[in-house]
C-alpha cells in the first residue's frame, strides 16, 4: 500500500461541543491518497486529524469511491471522487486565508454532540458565510482513533522526533565542521594578511627610501651642475667677455628654462613625496583597519569558540537525556511486553476456559439427549407395564374361566400356565429393568447437577478471568499514556521517581496490586 501526502498543515477551527461555549483550535489537517493494489488496484482518500499540543487527539477518515458515492448522492457534490480531493485542498486554502478576519466568508466547524472532544465521533463542517444564511459546502464524519491507532500514530511521530534529532545532530555536526573550516580559513587569512601587511611595510620602507635617496643624489647632482656651470661662466667671462655678452641672453635663457625645468622637475617630486606621504598615511589606516578587523576576528574566534563550547555542552546534555529517556523508554518497552505476556496468557486461560466450557455445554446438551431418551424408555416401558398389568387382569379373568373349564381343557390350562408364568417372569425382568433405569436416571441428575455446578464454577472463573483481563487493561493503557508522555518529549526528571503516583504491579499469579510509592 502505497501512500501519497496531498496536504499536511495546521487550520484554525471553531469546535462546537454541547453545552459548551465556542472557541478556537488549531488543528493538523492531514491528507493522504493511499493505493491498494491486492487484490485489486483502488485508491481511498484518508484524512487525519491530530494537535500538535495533545498526543491523544486523533481522529481519522477514510473514504473509498463506494463511500464517496454515496456522500456525493447525499450532499449534492458535482465533483468526482478523482477530483473530489484537490476540491476539498482548495476549500481548506480559502479558509486559511479567511482565518486571520474578523468575519471570515469561508470557516471550518468541528462540531460535536458530546459535552466534549473524548472519544466521540465529530463532524467537520465546510462552511461560506453569506449575509443571509451559513452553507455548509461539505459535511464530514471523523472517528475517534483507538487505542492501535493512537499507538502507531505516536509511533509515527516517535519516529518522526528520531529523525528530526538525527538531523539536527547532523546539522550541528555540519555546523561544527563549517565552524572550524570558517576558524581555521580566519586564522590562516589573517596569517596571510599579516604577512601582507609586513610585506607592505618593507615594500614601502624601502620604495620610500629609495625615492628619498634618488630625489636627493637629483638634488645633489643639480647643486654640483649649477656649481661647476657658475664656475665655468665665472672663468670665461673674464676671458670671454664679449663672447658671453653676446651669448649671454642665450645662457640666461637656457638656464632659465634648465631652472624651470629643475622646478618642474623638484615639484614633481616634491608631489611625489607628497603622494608617497599621503599613500603611506592610507596604508597605515589600512594598517589600522586590518589591524582592527584582526580583533574583530579574534574577538569572533573567542566568541565562537564560547558558543562552540556551550554548545558541545548542551549537547553532551541533550544526549544525556536522550540516553536517560531511551533507558527509560526501553524499561517501559520490557513492562509493556510482560504486560502483553499477561494479557497473552489471560487470554489463553480465556480460551481454554471457553473452550472447556464449549466443552461442558455439548456434555451437557449431549447427556440432555440422553436423559431425555431415558425418559422415552421409562415411558414406553411404563406403557408396556400398564399393557402387562391389563394383560394380567385379562389372564387372571381367563383363568377364572379356565379353572371352572379345568378338567375339561387341561391341556389348555398347562399351556395358558405356562404362558402366564412366562409373562410373569417378563414383567417381573421389565420390573427389574426399570428399576435399574431408575438407578440409572438418578445416577444421571447427579452427573447433571455436578455439570451444572461445575458449569456455574467454570462461569465465575471466566467472569473473575474478564475482570482481570478488563483491569490489565486499564493498567497497560495507563502505562501506554505515561510512555506517549514521555516520548512526546515531556520533560521527565529521569534521576527522580514520581512522587505522589499510583504504581501498578502483577504478581506471580496474575492478579494487579496497586500501591503508592
Amino acid at each position: 500500500m502505497a501512500a501519497e501526502s496531498l496536504f499536511n498543515r495546521p487550520v484554525c477551527m471553531q469546535v462546537r461541543c454541547q453545552g459548551c461555549e465556542e472557541r478556537r483550535l488549531n488543528v493538523r489537517v492531514n491528507i493522504e491518497l493511499l493505493s491498494i493494489s491486492n487484490p485489486v488496484h483502488k485508491k481511498d482518500l484518508a484524512v487525519r486529524l491530530t494537535d500538535d499540543t495533545d498526543p491523544f487527539f486523533l481522529y481519522n477518515l477514510v473514504i473509498s469511491e463506494e463511500d464517496f458515492q454515496s456522500l456525493k448522492s447525499q450532499q449534492g457534490l458535482l465533483v468526482d471522487f478523482s477530483a473530489f480531493p484537490q476540491k476539498f485542498i482548495d476549500l481548506l486554502q480559502q479558509c486559511i486565508q479567511e482565518q486571520n478576519k474578523d468575519i471570515p466568508r469561508f470557516l471550518l466547524q468541528l462540531v460535536s454532540s458530546a459535552s466534549l472532544l473524548d472519544h466521540t465521533p465529530v463532524s467537520l463542517n465546510v462552511v461560506e458565510t453569506n449575509p443571509f444564511k451559513h452553507l455548509t459546502h461539505l459535511s464530514l464524519k471523523f472517528l475517534p482513533g483507538n487505542d492501535a491507532e493512537i499507538k502507531k500514530f505516536l509511533a509515527s511521530c516517535l519516529k518522526s522526533l528520531k529523525e528530526d534529532k538525527m538531523m539536527l545532530e547532523e546539522k550541528l555536526r555540519k555546523t561544527e565542521e563549517d565552524l572550524t573550516r570558517q576558524l581555521s580559513y580566519t586564522q590562516q587569512s589573517l596569517s596571510e594578511k599579516s604577512r601582507e601587511l609586513d610585506k607592505l611595510k618593507n615594500e614601502w620602507a624601502s620604495h620610500t627610501a629609495a625615492l628619498t635617496n634618488k630625489h636627493t643624489q637629483e638634488l645633489t647632482n643639480e647643486k654640483e651642475k649649477t656649481l661647476q656651470a657658475q664656475a665655468q661662466y665665472q672663468q670665461q667671462h673674464e676671458q670671454q667677455k664679449k663672447e658671453l655678452e653676446n651669448l649671454h641672453q642665450k645662457s640666461i635663457q637656457q638656464l632659465q628654462n634648465r631652472l624651470s625645468e629643475l622646478e618642474v622637475i623638484n615639484k614633481d617630486l616634491t608631489e611625489r613625496r607628497y603622494k608617497g606621504d599621503s599613500t603611506v598615511r592610507e596604508l597605515k589606516a589600512k594598517l589600522s583597519g586590518t589591524e582592527d578587523e584582526c580583533q574583530r576576528a579574534k574577538q569572533e574566534v573567542l566568541s565562537l569558540r564560547r558558543e562552540n563550547t556551550t554548545l558541545d555542552a548542551e549537547c553532551h546534555e541533550k544526549e544525556k537525556l536522550i540516553n536517560q529517556l531511551q533507558t527509560r523508554v526501553a524499561v517501559l518497552e520490557q513492562e509493556i511486553k510482560d504486560k502483553d505476556q499477561l494479557v497473552i496468557r489471560t487470554k489463553e486461560v480465556l480460551d481454554a476456559t471457553q473452550e472447556q466450557k464449549a466443552i461442558l455445554e455439548e456434555s451437557t446438551e449431549k447427556k440432555q439427549s440422553h436423559i431425555e431418551k431415558l425418559e422415552t424408555t421409562i415411558k414406553s416401558l411404563s406403557a408396556e407395564l400398564l399393557k402387562a398389568n391389563e394383560i394380567i387382569k385379562k389372564l387372571q379373568g381367563d383363568l377364572k374361566t379356565l379353572m371352572s373349564k379345568l378338567k375339561l381343557k387341561n391341556t389348555v390350562t398347562i399351556q395358558q400356565e405356562k404362558l402366564l408364568a412366562e409373562k410373569e417372569e417378563r414383567l417381573q425382568k421389565e420390573q427389574r429393568d426399570l428399576q435399574e433405569m431408575g438407578q440409572s436416571l438418578r445416577v444421571k441428575e447427579q452427573e447433571v447437577s455436578k455439570l451444572q455446578e461445575q458449569l456455574e464454577t467454570t462461569i465465575q472463573k471466566l467472569e473473575e478471568s474478564k475482570q482481570l483481563l478488563k483491569t490489565n487493561e486499564n493498567v497497560i493503557t495507563w502505562l501506554n499514556k505515561q510512555l506517549n508522555e514521555v516520548q512526546v518529549g515531556k520533560k521527565l526528571e529521569p534521576s527522580a521517581a514520581p512522587h505522589g503516583g499510583v504504581r501498578a504491579a502483577i504478581s506471580p499469579h496474575g492478579m494487579v496490586r496497586y500501591g503508592y510509592p
